[in-house]
C-alpha cells in the first residue's frame, strides 16, 4: 500500500500561477499554528517562502480570503520555499476574486 496523501487533484503543475502577497496562519496537527507567507497561487495550490519548519508530506489547514478554510499538503521543499497542493481545486470565480484581493501590486487591484 502506497504511503502519503491520496489527493483528488490531478498533478497539473504547469497551471498558471499568480503572484500574491498573503500572510496567513495555518493549523498544523503537530506544530500548532504557523504563520506562512504565500507568494504565488494557482487553482491547484500555492508556494510559500518561509518553510523552515515544514517537510514534504505535511498537512495544513488554512483560511483564504473568498475561499474560506481549505486543507493543503506539502508536495516539495527547497531551501526556505515549499509548494502545497490543495485537497481540491478552487472554483474559478473564487480564485479570480482571491487573486484580485491578494495582488501584491495595489495599482493592479480594481477600485471598489
Amino acid at each position: 500500500m502506497a504511503g502519503g496523501a491520496q489527493l483528488s487533484v490531478p498533478d497539473m503543475r504547469r497551471a498558471g500561477r499568480h503572484p500574491v502577497e498573503l500572510k496567513t496562519i495555518v493549523e498544523h496537527r503537530e506544530r500548532g499554528d504557523i504563520l506562512l507567507h504565500v507568494v504565488n497561487i494557482s487553482v491547484q495550490g500555492f508556494m510559500i517562502d518561509n518553510a523552515e519548519t515544514l517537510n514534504r508530506g505535511d498537512r495544513v489547514l488554512l483560511r483564504l480570503p473568498v475561499v474560506g478554510r481549505i486543507e493543503a499538503y506539502c508536495m516539495w521543499t527547497k531551501d526556505n520555499r515549499a509548494g502545497f497542493q490543495f485537497e481540491r481545486l478552487l472554483r474559478s470565480d473564487d480564485y479570480s476574486r482571491l487573486v484580485e484581493q491578494t495582488q501584491p501590486n495595489p495599482n493592479l487591484r480594481r477600485a471598489r
